[in-house]
């Protein structure tokens, strides 16, 4: 049982006990915490302060839910210098998961008319599900080692995107350091032919109009006005990421008595930084985050063509972000910068204004933070501040509520397609399984996720978009 002790503003702590090295601290309101008594995503935020060179906390966001290792919307940073270690179980199996979003040059109003030709285009356009191939043909190997070394910038450069696109990508578009040669057989075979698709599961591409502005000053710098349509993408590393991580925690469970390294949970394999082994996975995840950003590429390649096809115009690319990355970035703890490795998962950086990351376009506002709902509930553009919080971190999404069995046993789709219809949302390529597992009720209220991000100063919310179309498997 894990004790929880209110520490501030929607903020709450576990304090280190037994093998804890630091605390836990939970950011949500009582809406959401978990609420099953088997429900293990408190233990896991424990657990997680176990790991050998953590510093400062193990965070878990407002859209907690329980995870393989981590908890999902866990945040955690270890000092490589001390012993610090990496996990791939704190970056999961979707590696660079993340999500980008694009602005129109029209209106909802504008683009009624056309809305049934623009979905239909979309429909035919997008591959999704299992199994189901991408934009881009079956890549051969020096085409693959193309894009697991240079992400966005192998699409772009080969006619798939805008030179503004890596711009607004975080990265540019690429993780440095990224080792095509460490990425073994199954994962390349894997990934070969699922370049610029979708994937089943929450994974969708979906057709949106900003429907309300909080900030107007910071929605007019990223562009975005009322009544704008807007695309959003929510995809990452399909089966390469997926063979990347189970490969290494393979690796990582056989090498921990090698370096004295105990956890609690054997999903918690990890290795330091600075060893052999957790070398080659931060080599191979880069890889895969660029595998995952050229995905999101190509998909926006499609829906380009899409939107000009249906007379809609163009697409701009506003901000493409991860959530599912371990990362060597410098933060200042205890007054001292320091360079820690921050693994993210099902969370997202937040970078605050001014920050030399940042695009010099938008830089002055701070990071976009994308934060998709559930399917037919609204989404959220929020930005980085000054005092951000969790290394700054923020929110992914709304979070599970239920499993995908549950939801399963809950949910008739043919009563939810209908319900999506008359609130006017387009579905298309959905299987009725598809639907039901990704149902509202099947998800927190993200609406909450949100008010409790701003309210824990994790982030500042910007804008709030409604879906009118959304392509999914």
């Amino acid at each position: 049982m894990v004790d929880l002790v209110p520490d501030g503003p929607y903020r709450l702590r576990i304090e280190p006990t037994g093998e804890m090295r630091v605390p836990g601290v939970v950011f949500a309101s009582d809406a959401l915490l978990p609420e099953a008594p088997a429900d293990q995503t408190l233990q896991q935020v424990a657990n997680v302060a176990t790991l050998p060179g953590i510093v400062e906390a193990s965070y878990a966001m407002p859209d907690l839910h329980w995870g393989y290792g981590f908890p999902i919307g866990g945040v955690a940073a270890t000092d490589p210098s001390q012993g610090g270690v990496v996990s791939p179980g704190g970056v999961g199996f979707d590696i660079s998961c993340g999500v980008r979003l694009l602005a129109s040059t029209v209106t909802r109003a504008e683009a009624a008319p056309h809305m049934d030709n623009l979905m239909a285009r979309l429909d035919e356009a997008i591959p999704r599900g299992m199994g189901r191939g991408g934009v881009l043909p079956a890549a051969g190997p020096a085409e693959l080692d193309g894009i697991l070394r240079d992400g966005s910038g192998y699409a772009v450069a080969h006619g798939f995107g805008e030179p503004d696109d890596l711009t607004f990508c975080e990265d540019r578009g690429a993780v440095a350091d990224a080792d095509p040669g460490a990425v073994g057989d199954r994962a390349r075979e894997r990934g070969r032919g699922q370049l610029g698709s979708l994937g089943s599961g929450n994974h969708f591409l979906e057709v949106q109009a900003v429907d309300e502005v909080y900030d107007a000053s910071v929605s007019e710098a990223l562009g975005l006005r009322p009544d704008l349509l807007c695309v959003m993408i929510h995809c990452g590393s399909r089966g390469l990421g997926h063979q990347i991580c189970t490969d290494h925690v393979r690796i990582m469970q056989s090498a921990m008595g090698r370096y004295g390294i105990r956890v609690p949970d054997q999903q918690l394999a990890c290795a330091p930084v600075e060893s052999p082994e957790g070398e080659r996975y931060l080599a191979a995840m880069a890889a895969a985050a660029n595998y995952g950003r050229a995905n999101r590429q190509l998909l926006s390649h499609a829906a380009r063509t899409s939107f000009t096809g249906a007379g809609l115009g163009g697409l701009r690319l506003l901000y493409d972000v991860s959530h599912n990355l371990a990362k060597l970035e410098t933060h200042t703890v205890d007054g001292t910068p320091r360079r820690l490795c921050v693994h993210r998962k099902g969370a997202t950086r937040a970078l605050p204004p001014g920050h030399a990351d940042l695009p010099e376009p938008i830089r002055q506002v701070g990071q976009p933070v994308l934060v998709p709902g559930s399917m037919g509930t609204a989404s959220y553009v929020l930005t980085g501040i000054t005092d951000g919080q969790a290394f700054h971190s923020a929110c992914h999404g709304a979070g599970r509520l239920m499993s995908r069995h549950a939801a399963l046993r809950e949910t008739k789709a043919p009563e939810l397609r209908k319900e999506l219809a008359t609130a006017g949302i387009r579905v298309r390529g959905s299987s009725n399984r598809g639907l039901a597992e990704e149902a509202p009720t099947a998800y927190k209220d993200v609406a909450e996720v949100v008010r409790v991000c701003d309210a824990a100063r994790l982030a500042d919310p910007v804008t709030r978009l409604v879906p009118v179309g959304v392509v999914k498997g």
